[in-house]
């Protein structure tokens, strides 16, 4: 991708849902909600404080992310839709070990 956000932006990939609910009923694409899970792709410097100096985000490309449902403003770059934020849109990151524990 040759696009590198600014400031406190980050660039994030959306995770889809499973298409199933826990009791096996598949749901259409008309009733999903848009997942609120996703995996930062790029990030930006940071923002700068008061005195000039810039304070690096938390955050990383990579990263598996938490947001609001309204969070962030859909883009298409090369073909691929992701969201652009600023970081403090974020709830937390999810811990990967966590994250294959809950599932098993």
């Amino acid at each position: 991708m040759k696009f590198r956000p600014l400031h406190d932006r980050i660039v994030v990939k959306r995770i889809t849902a499973e298409e199933k609910s826990a009791g096996g009923i598949i749901i259409p694409d008309t009733v999903k909600e848009k997942p609120m899970e996703g995996e930062v792709i790029a990030a930006g410097p940071g923002a700068r404080n008061e005195q000039g100096a810039i304070i690096e985000l938390d955050v990383k490309a990579g990263d598996r992310v938490l947001f609001g449902k309204w969070s962030g403003t859909e883009v298409k770059l090369d073909g691929e839709e992701l969201l652009i934020m600023k970081e403090s849109d974020i709830m937390g990151i999810i811990d990967a070990p966590a994250a294959s524990a809950k599932a098993a």
